[in-house]
């Protein structure tokens, strides 16, 4: 299964924008994880099927709520599948 690890630039701390990102995650049926980096950005490593990882990727980019206001998503593909058992909030 395809694992994406992705880097999202902008309005992304305070905002609720992790919770969104576990609930969205879990709509989609992916497995992972999501955690506010010191910088400022938010980074997501989730693992699902093409389609479903890719839905998600665009209402990623989009901004996922109210919010948020996404500038910028890096996007890189990771080799060898994690198999994580659920997606969740790391703190």
């Amino acid at each position: 299964m395809p694992r994406k690890q992705m880097i999202v630039h902008g309005r992304v701390q305070g905002v609720g924008f992790r919770a969104t990102i576990e609930q969205l995650a879990k709509q989609y049926g992916l497995t992972g994880w999501v955690k506010n980096k010191p910088d400022g950005t938010v980074e997501i490593e989730a693992e699902g099927y093409e389609n479903e990882l890719s839905s998600f990727i665009e209402v990623v980019r989009a901004g996922p709520n109210n919010f948020a206001k996404v500038q910028a998503l890096d996007i890189k593909d990771l080799e060898n599948e994690n198999s994580y058992s659920n997606f969740k909030i790391i703190h």
